[in-house]
């Protein structure tokens, strides 16, 4: 999978992911930090991440998997950047700016990762004034979600004054494979590799066979649901980013949850849910909404405890329908929730971590020239992609953390990768008492970020008002009675409730036998008999 990521990384496909985390320097030292007090203090803590000095080196011709080296010309000062924002210095200059930053690929002839200060924003509303920024860049060969959390532990304390770390610093730079060694190296490989698949295809049998199973005991379902529509978002994209987000009360995005009591509803359901409910909106508005519902691609981290601090990925996916055909904020939320969970049984039947090994197995060379083809030609243009966007879920620290002894007030922004079908992408994310939706889009295709991400404030407000109505309406309705077993376990209502139940169907019919228009009053009055009868149904019914 890593692999995928560098065949796929073009001029207009950057492959790195990142984020915007703002910073307050009150904490630090004299309440102030320079640049070269963050040079020192993530050169002082450079032992805690694999990533930050390790390099790929690229097997001619892509005959084979690229390798990871320890970078013998490893440089810190060319990672970490230093820029400023002209005045005003406001939250849609911070866009821009962090837009253009990741935009830029990385060099993939060095370590694959840089991170750029960004001081001067005093008129960015929610934040007090001499606060800076990070805009971090790193491959997504180097990294996934859950990796990228180890990166972050690396660079951040949870303390402002925390000391350096005890551990050693033992690293050693590598000498560059020859391209000689390299081929040498892919040729082994070549030679093992289809032992390699033959064992991934019989770990692969049993979820096959469970996938079968599932499919015929309705298990889980296929429906045209997961068929993705064609939208303005699935085409072949630019260079060019724009990058924008919301952040919410992590209090209220839970209580979005209340739309559906009976419902074991997720976090990620509510972020999906409102995630279509904004594209219903945006799409709306430019008259372009698809009727069906449009899908998500939300990757599920396949990573174990044991190899948290592991390069690369171990991710699967699964695929989401966002319900933006439905209006109606509880009728999505159901929706969501109902495809997830038949999405997730459907994983879990044919299992994610085998289908994160059968990626590994396939051969790079026909994977880079896929995915050159896909890019030169334009298939974007012609073919229907298997989704149409990405929406991932990225848990952050619960507590405050601190980076050179600033603590960091938000991780106000996640930024992804885009390719070529594939032209907006969302990342959920928590940090404290907050939680963000954040998108990054091509600049071509959606040039009014601001808007979509207004609409994503209005989907959220809609939802949150309308969970709080079903929890006031929830609180006004009178406790229902309890029940009472019997001998031999029968569970029965008591009498009142059946009476009461009694009762209201006879006062149905006896409304229903009684003539209600003005031309049955001007004849003859109505029957008494059908009412007797009701009269004494009531009385045996109630015995």
């Amino acid at each position: 999978m890593d692999s995928s990521f560098v065949a796929m990384e073009s001029p207009n496909s950057p492959m790195h992911i990142g984020n915007l985390l703002i910073y307050n320097p009150e904490t630090a030292p004299g309440g102030f930090v320079r640049f070269k007090d963050i040079l020192e203090f993530f050169r002082s803590r450079l032992q805690l991440s694999k990533t930050m000095r390790q390099r790929l080196v690229r097997v001619p011709f892509d005959l084979d998997y690229p390798y990871w080296i320890e970078d013998p010309d490893f440089d810190l000062e060319y990672h970490l950047r230093h820029v400023a924002l002209p005045k005003p210095g406001d939250w849609r200059q911070l866009c821009i700016q962090t837009a253009r930053i990741h935009a830029r690929p990385l060099d993939l002839n060095r370590p694959p990762w840089e991170f750029t200060v960004v001081e001067g924003l005093d008129n960015v509303p929610g934040y007090p004034p001499g606060c800076f920024a990070f805009v971090t860049k790193v491959h997504h060969a180097a990294i996934d979600g859950m990796s990228g959390i180890d990166l972050m532990e690396a660079i951040h304390t949870l303390a402002p004054h925390a000391p350096p770390p005890n551990k050693p610093d033992d690293w050693k730079p590598e000498k560059i494979p020859g391209p000689m060694e390299l081929l040498g190296k892919s040729y082994i490989n070549g030679l093992i590799n289809p032992l390699k698949q033959a064992k991934v295809a019989a770990q692969a049998v049993p979820g096959v066979a469970n996938a079968i199973k599932g499919l015929i005991t309705s298990e889980f379902k296929v429906t045209s649901d997961y068929v993705p529509p064609r939208t303005r978002f699935n085409k072949s994209i630019s260079s060019h980013r724009v990058v924008e987000g919301q952040r919410f009360p992590l209090k209220d995005f839970k209580a979005i949850r209340a739309l559906a009591p009976d419902l074991n509803t997720k976090v990620n359901d509510v972020a999906l849910a409102i995630i279509g409910g904004a594209l219903h909106k945006y799409l709306t508005a430019k008259n372009d909404l698809p009727k069906a519902t449009m899908t998500a691609m939300a990757p599920i981290s396949v990573r174990s405890s044991d190899e948290k601090s592991d390069m690369g990925n171990q991710v699967s996916a699964m695929i989401a329908p966002l319900g933006t055909h439905i209006s109606d904020p509880a009728e999505r939320l159901a929706f969501v929730f109902g495809r997830t969970s038949n999405s997730k049984a459907m994983t879990n039947a044919i299992g994610a971590r085998t289908m994160t090994e059968v990626s590994k197995v396939n051969p790079l060379l026909y994977m880079a020239l896929g995915a050159q083809l896909f890019g030169r030609i334009s298939i974007a243009h012609k073919l229907a992609m298997p989704f149409n966007t990405v929406v991932t879920n990225v848990p952050g620290p619960p507590i405050p953390i601190y980076s050179a002894g600033a603590k960091m007030e938000s991780m106000a922004l996640s930024l992804i990768c885009l390719t070529d079908g594939l032209g907006l992408a969302h990342v959920v994310q928590s940090y404290c008492d907050e939680a963000y939706i954040s998108f990054t889009a091509c600049r071509d295709i959606m040039p009014d970020p601001e808007f979509y991400s207004q609409c994503l404030k209005d989907s959220f407000d809609e939802m949150l008002t309308a969970a709080k109505a079903v929890e006031v309406v929830a609180a006004k309705a009178p406790p229902a009675k309890p029940k009472r077993k019997q001998a031999g376990s029968k569970t029965v209502t008591n009498r009142s409730a059946t009476a009461k139940k009694t009762t209201s169907k006879a006062a149905a019919r006896k409304s229903a036998a009684k003539p209600t228009t003005s031309k049955a009053r001007k004849g003859s009055p109505a029957k008494r008999k059908p009412a007797k009868a009701s009269a004494k149904r009531i009385a045996e019914e109630s015995k």
